[in-house]
């Protein structure tokens, strides 16, 4: 069964309004593999897709790793609430990794669409942000180990209406701080990365332009880029996402994992 946690105990940073954010914990039951993965689902920053979150847990969990979905804040709440959110789920499982079996140097974050740039926000961005470092927790490293990314935002150019969820009447002004290709560094961890090239939702030359900074950077990065899929198709192996030629992601993605010693 599923376990939830509460990010923080009392204050949380960055808070206005709604939910509270939580980190729902899935364990597999037959473990082959210390490594974990931290998912944010999509939703355009206004919500949050369970088909991207549980979804994704549960076929990790039948591939032998344990897995979290992360309830990130969407708005009304703005930047850096959905950062600070991931920041402190990678630096909770971090510091929990002994009580649940986990390596704390083997924790990839995931996400698709608007998910997915939470999850390469939080791969690409080292600096510090004004309300943590407030207790324990905060003391661990809150760079991941591994980016997945699944049909992902990137820059504002490829949905524009994302970045406005999440910078509010700022979007102009700080779009560009918060573009993971711009935010990049030799810090950035490796990235498995796929999109369909006719997505209409997420422009794929978003994609290609964070692919290119990574490479730039020597970061190695597997991409997979099919040619027809609509956006949002998660697993693509649902009646009403059925896509026979898209499916093959996951199990690259597995053996990416495989690549990086996450069933170690």
């Amino acid at each position: 069964m599923a376990e939830v946690f509460n990010l923080w105990e009392g204050k949380i940073p960055y808070y206005t309004e709604g939910e509270i954010p939580v980190l729902t914990y899935y364990k597999t039951s037959v473990k082959l593999g210390r490594g974990t993965v931290i998912i944010c689902p999509g939703g355009g920053y206004s919500g949050r897709a369970p088909h991207e979150g549980r979804g994704y847990a549960e076929f990790l969990n039948c591939k032998g790793l344990d897995a979290f979905v992360l309830d990130y804040r969407v708005a009304p709440n703005r930047y850096p609430a959905a950062l600070s959110d991931a920041r402190r789920a990678i630096r909770f499982v971090r510091h929990n990794a002994e009580k649940f079996g986990i390596d704390p140097d083997k924790i990839a974050i995931m996400g698709s669409s608007a998910g997915g740039h939470l999850a390469a926000h939080a791969a690409t961005y080292v600096g510090e942000l004004e309300e943590e470092c407030m207790d324990e927790i905060d003391r661990e490293s809150y760079i991941p180990n591994g980016q997945i990314l699944c049909y992902p935002v990137i820059d504002k150019d490829g949905h524009l209406g994302s970045y406005k969820n999440l910078l509010g009447d700022r979007a102009d002004e700080l779009a560009a701080s918060v573009t993971p290709t711009n935010l990049a560094s030799d810090k950035t961890p490796p990235a498995f990365i796929w999109h369909t090239a006719d997505d209409s939702v997420v422009d794929v030359r978003n994609t290609y332009r964070y692919v290119t900074r990574l490479r730039e950077l020597s970061i190695p990065t597997e991409l997979h880029v099919f040619p027809f899929g609509r956006h949002g198709l998660g697993l693509a192996n649902t009646p009403n996402s059925a896509a026979p030629h898209v499916m093959p992601w996951s199990e690259l993605m597995t053996k990416w994992l495989e690549l990086y010693g996450f069933f170690h």
